[in-house]
């Protein structure tokens, strides 16, 4: 691992000579150059996308066994781990700890500065041991410089454990190499602001775990075509769109779409296999279960109902 007290060679902390008079554009000339650089971070991501395929095919079945997925970083890295985890519940209905950010610092980190304790590799370690990671957990850290010492112990921790390991930076692996499963570089460049890797680093980085565990969450069927049918109805909003996955796909009307959600305890993917089969509440959850929540699955499986 680079020392800490070396970085400037990183591809992170280097002079982006398109903003060199950053300080001296129009507003519109400053916008306009922000929005050609963060082409290059859609770009990184479609570069790695091999490795990211493989990360969600790795995580899928780790999930699937019953393991569990972290992120792991300090600083922008880990709050944007903070932020995927916690918005798979809502979106996917996954229990809280399917999914779990761990930033260096902890919650108080998320809204107040706390990169001192990023230095501490010891932190992160001891955050894999506290959580009892094992051989059915994923690991991902993150760490735009790919230096950060919290997010090394981390991984060096998971992988004694016998933990899958995946690290997305966003610098070359010959800057900064790392014995990990899966090895994502997003090589976004240097930054508009010198180091502010906040910026496209972290836009990338954003995009890379969208689709991380997007992809987990379809490879784990809790996505029909592109709906997310195992959305948690745990508002006006949700409930809103819940009924419009309904109409939208068995025609009925809102007002029995309705009714077919309450029977279902609000629960759209069972909604729409009763629906589909004729099968009641208990029933379906059987079926559903024998196929892994898999609801394509499940509704082939009823002979009657094939074309599904």
């Amino acid at each position: 691992m680079t020392n800490l007290q070396e970085r400037g060679h990183l591809l992170t902390e280097q002079v982006n000579s398109n903003s060199l008079n950053l300080d001296q554009l129009n507003t519109l000339e400053l916008v306009e150059l922000f929005n050609s650089e963060d082409q290059k971070a859609v770009a990184a991501v479609a570069a790695a996308k091999v490795e990211l395929a493989e990360a969600i095919e790795r995580t899928a079945e780790c999930l699937r066994q019953g393991g569990r997925l972290f992120y792991v970083g300090a600083g922008t890295s880990g709050r944007l781990g903070v932020l995927d985890s916690a918005e798979c519940p809502p979106t996917f209905c996954t229990p809280p700890e399917l999914v779990q950010g761990i930033i260096a610092g902890g919650a108080g980190a998320l809204v107040r500065s706390s990169e001192d304790l990023e230095d501490r590799a010891q932190d992160g370690e001891a955050a894999i041991q506290q959580r009892q990671v094992t051989q059915l957990d994923v690991v991902v850290g993150i760490t735009a410089g790919g230096t950060t010492p919290f997010v090394h112990g981390a991984i060096n921790a998971a992988r004694q454990r016998g933990a899958t390991t995946i690290f997305i930076a966003c610098v070359p692996v010959e800057q900064v190499s790392v014995e990990v499963d899966v090895d994502i570089r997003l090589l976004t460049g240097a930054e508009i602001l010198a180091g502010s890797t906040r910026l496209k680093a972290g836009t990338a980085t954003k995009l890379a775990l969208n689709i991380l565990s997007t992809g987990v969450m379809v490879r784990l069927g809790k996505v029909y075509g592109n709906r997310m049918v195992d959305v948690a109805v745990t508002n006006q909003k949700l409930r809103d769109r819940a009924l419009r996955i309904l109409q939208d796909l068995t025609g009925l009307s809102r007002e029995a779409s309705g009714f077919l959600l309450e029977r279902s305890g609000r629960w759209v993917k069972l909604a729409l296999l009763m629906h589909w089969t004729g099968l009641e509440k208990e029933e379906g959850l059987k079926l559903l279960s024998e196929h892994q929540g898999n609801l394509r699955a499940a509704v082939a499986s009823q002979k009657n109902h094939s074309s599904f």
